[in-house]
């Protein structure tokens, strides 16, 4: 009796992969992330946001 087992084709899911996978969307995130301007970016934008907002607000009371 001998084991014929079957090769695992190229694009066969297994654990692995699928591990690899995910941790190469995350790594693919936070590089896309780090080259939009990251964090300090979100940041301004949103001050920028507020600013504006409170500007328009005390000009449309007056």
């Amino acid at each position: 009796m001998t084991d014929d087992k079957k090769p695992i084709g190229p694009f066969t899911l297994t654990p692995p992969r699928i591990l690899l996978l995910v941790l190469g969307a995350i790594a693919l995130t936070y590089i896309i992330g780090a080259l939009m301007g990251g964090v300090a970016n979100y940041n301004d934008l949103k001050l920028a946001r507020d600013a504006a907002s409170s500007e328009a607000a005390t000009a449309s009371s007056q």
